[in-house]
């Protein structure tokens, strides 16, 4: 019963050797066949000496010896490839591969069983009995080949014709090899069901193994999520903590608590400090989480990047003289001109990236220089580097100073953030094609570099980097009568000290029905609501306002929202002219205005889809 171990010591040959992707029905199969490998072998022990048995009454000893011959060349064979397998590891996950070496196998201990036919053959007074002995051994074949469809439909007919034509061959032998017949015809059937439901288990089991893959990716997405949301509402919680502080100090001493009757310029300073600090965080975790959400989007379109460097440096001079350092920059000749290219990509997101860069070597540098360099590389590509003379970092730090709310404690020390400006930096430049990179030396400086896509035949659209400015026809006069509806009183004397700060006369409605009345009975140059306005909401005002048969009607509309798109899309749809993201600042309502007058004097009948927010 030798060949009752063929299929099974070819499949511990395969499995031992070769690894498949779990849950797949081919693997499934041959780890099933793996299984039945003790199996074999106990036919083994109990067929070897009943072969033994058998085979010493016949005729011709030669024949019985050239059997176990083959049987231990066989062995050889099996034990010489599981040692190939070994050292070649790059044939491991190759399946096919694995399934011909089984089906190799099985037509191996196929040939035992020839070789026992041929032995029968001349065995004399027990041809019978070693015909049927060779007959048993290919029905043990075809049993432990079920599992594997393509070892089953190769290997059996292989092992059971040999015996049964060699029955058929005898007239003595031909009641003997009907039976036989029958019997191989009836266990091939049985291992083709069983072949059939062990297919079915497999791929109920390789399902299995998916589910429990997707739940345990699930439940690690939800840790990692909790995890974010942990140390997101932990640095929130301190940074709002320390930038409001400040501010309420102020406002305490301009009320007179504790004495005195207003602030100093110095806690005015202070207090103007912490709450832009607290608005950088804010904008960066909020960009972060979106970034995060894959609900981040960059525009593509030519700028010049020797004049984005340098408005970056001349913004962010004051902060580095206040220092005492040395901020410096260095553009190579040829992208002095705009002619010879430009960075293809979205100015404003380069310009938070670098910002952020700047921002950050003036931060954390005590003494000596910082330097931009703005240089070309080769396969189109342009390098914005940051160097600078601060602490430095080493090679885990660095590491770390990438990660999503991670701060170095041995730089970071009394220095504001949440930990999410390079992180958001590297997102950020992804998604424009480029990379982040930075090398650094402890007790020396770091450089941190931008690398983006440069397109030597592009041109540079100068007049679209900067901010949109009426043309003196369309300025009209410099102080406008402006309706502001809002029903939030913070908000309100916000907006109302910005508009006043531009030189505009201001009227207050408190809400959506206050809004329509006035515009009713006053004539407004423009008008600026809350989407979300009480009683009358912002959407049914604009249609109100826009019903009016007035110059009011016709007047120019800014919506000013928290920045839901839906509410945008609402209130552009009611009639507004401009779509205002806040934080409320100098420079974004002056960019409101301006956009809403032109939108309404170009298209009064249809308003243009305008959205200023703080990046732009």
């Amino acid at each position: 019963m030798r060949p009752a171990q063929s299929v099974a010591a070819a499949t511990h040959v395969a499995n031992e050797t070769v690894a498949v992707r779990p849950g797949s029905a081919a693997s499934q199969s041959l780890e099933a066949q793996t299984a039945l490998l003790p199996y074999a072998l106990a036919a083994f022990a109990v067929g070897l000496p009943i072969f033994a048995w058998v085979c010493s009454f016949a005729a011709d000893r030669f024949w019985m010896t050239a059997s176990l011959v083959i049987f231990a060349i066989n062995w050889a064979a099996f034990y010489g490839l599981v040692d190939w397998m070994k050292r070649n590891p790059t044939s491991r996950t190759d399946t096919a591969l694995r399934t011909r070496l089984h089906v190799l196998g099985g037509l191996l201990w196929a040939c035992a069983v020839v070789q026992i036919t041929l032995l029968g053959l001349g065995a004399g007074p027990a041809r019978e009995e070693v015909l049927l002995l060779a007959a048993g051994a290919a029905a043990v074949c075809v049993f432990f080949s079920a599992p594997c469809l393509p070892t089953l439909l190769i290997v059996a007919p292989a092992a059971c014709a040999p015996p049964i034509l060699a029955l058929y061959a005898s007239e003595a032998t031909k009641p003997s090899g009907r039976l036989t017949l029958a019997a191989i015809a009836l266990v091939m059937a049985l291992s083709l069901i069983l072949n059939r439901l062990l297919r079915g288990l497999f791929i109920l089991a390789g399902d299995r193994e998916r589910l429990i893959e997707e739940r345990a990716g699930s439940l690690a997405e939800a840790r990692k999520l909790a995890r974010s949301k942990s140390d997101l509402v932990a640095t929130l919680s301190n940074e709002i903590r320390n930038g409001l502080t400040g501010v309420a100090d102020v406002l305490a001493a301009a009320a007179g608590a504790g004495g005195r009757t207003a602030p100093s310029r110095e806690q005015l300073t202070a207090a103007l400090g912490s709450a832009q600090d607290l608005i950088k965080v804010l904008n960066a975790t909020l960009d972060s989480e979106t970034a995060e959400a894959g609900r981040l989007s960059v525009a593509r379109r030519p700028y010049d990047p020797a004049r984005l460097a340098r408005e970056l440096v001349l913004l962010n001079g004051p902060v580095a003289a206040g220092k005492r350092l040395e901020l410096a920059i260095h553009v190579d000749e040829p992208l002095d001109d705009p002619a010879n290219g430009a960075v293809v990509g979205d100015v404003v997101r380069a310009r938070q990236v670098l910002s952020n860069l700047i921002d950050n070597a003036i931060k954390y540098t005590v003494r000596g220089r910082v330097e931009v360099r703005v240089e070309q590389l080769a396969d189109q590509r342009l390098r914005f580097a940051v160097a600078d003379t601060g602490p430095g970092l080493s090679d885990e730090e660095l590491d770390m100073a990438f990660e999503t709310f991670a701060r170095i404690e041995r730089t970071g020390a009394g220095v504001p953030g949440a930990g999410l400006g390079l992180s958001l930096s590297r997102r950020l430049a992804q998604l424009m094609e480029g990379e982040v990179s930075a090398q650094s030396a402890m007790g020396v400086g770091s450089c941190f570099r931008l690398d983006l896509p440069f397109d030597p035949a592009a041109r540079s659209e100068t007049a679209a980097d900067a901010p949109p400015r009426p043309s003196t026809a369309e300025r009209g006069p410099r102080s406008l009568r402006i309706m502001m509806a809002e029903h939030d009183a913070l908000q309100a004397a916000m907006l109302r000290a910005v508009l006043e700060q531009l030189g505009h006369l201001v009227v207050h409605a408190q809400n959506g029905r206050r809004a329509r009345d006035l515009a009713q009975t006053c004539d407004f140059d423009l008008i600026m609501l809350n989407g979300k306005l009480a009683e009358v909401d912002g959407p049914r005002t604009i249609q109100a306002i826009r019903r009016l048969d007035s110059p009011v009607g016709r007047a120019a509309i800014v919506a000013v929202i928290d920045g839901d798109a839906d509410e945008a899309r609402a209130c552009l749809d009611a009639g507004a002219n401009t779509v205002m993201r806040r934080p409320v600042t100098v420079a974004n309502v002056a960019r409101a205005l301006a956009a809403a007058r032109r939108d309404a004097k170009d298209a009064p009948a249809r308003p243009a889809l305008t959205v200023v927010d703080q990046a732009s």
